[in-house]
């Protein structure tokens, strides 16, 4: 079991979930305003949308992997998709703002906040369609089939994982959370989607170019 692969891909389940966006966002304005387990609700039903795609793609997609022509589109699509987002994580990172309204609510709202948020949008879709066939499509050629499902739980475990942090930023530490600092996140998580988007362009490009040999 290679240690260092698990956490590589504990940790681009984190830069996934990181960049400010309508979850992200809903997740600081919940925490700050009601909590801890407010944040980690909206968290917990983006997750679970996340999880569906997850599934859905697995099921579906699984049994195409080993085809070369399907895993040089995943490669390239998916390298699209981590540029695009790290990018406009970028350039939107000085964009966030704070809803003032103190309006509590209950944690199945939050949850159910977190969940439509993420079902119904078109990009979560592309988005885990790219990013995450492209892993199965990677895990699936090096490792074989038997990795799917452990490689994909730690990419869930590191969304997991930034839903705890983000929850815990809005109560316990709070008072460190500014713009700064949001900024910061937003940057860096852009900087690691890019730095994932080159890694899949490249592998991609040497797929292209291995089926001309």
């Amino acid at each position: 079991m290679n240690l260092q692969l698990l956490a590589s891909y504990i940790f681009l389940g984190v830069t996934l979930a990181a960049p400010i966006g309508p979850v992200n966002s809903a997740r600081l304005d919940k925490g700050i305003k009601n909590g801890f387990w407010h944040a980690w609700m909206v968290g917990t039903g983006s997750m679970i949308a996340d999880a569906i795609f997850m599934l859905s793609i697995y099921l579906g997609l699984v049994n195409f992997l080993g085809i070369p022509i399907i895993q040089m589109f995943l490669w390239l699509f998916g390298s699209f998709i981590l540029l695009y987002s790290g990018i406009e994580s970028i350039l939107s990172a000085n964009k966030f703002s704070f809803d003032s309204s103190r309006n509590r609510d209950s944690l199945f709202r939050c949850f159910l906040t977190g969940f439509i948020m993420s079902i119904t949008s078109p990009l979560s879709i592309l988005f885990w369609l790219g990013i995450y066939g492209s892993v199965l499509a990677k895990t699936a050629s090096s490792y074989g089939t038997g990795h799917l499902l452990l490689y994909s739980s730690m990419i869930f475990l590191g969304l997991a994982v930034w839903d705890i942090i983000v929850a815990s930023l809005t109560t316990g530490l709070r008072r460190y959370l500014n713009y700064k600092s949001l900024i910061g996140i937003s940057i860096f998580s852009g900087l690691s989607l890019i730095g994932f988007g080159l890694y899949f362009g490249f592998e991609g490009i040497r797929a292209v170019l291995e089926s001309f040999q």
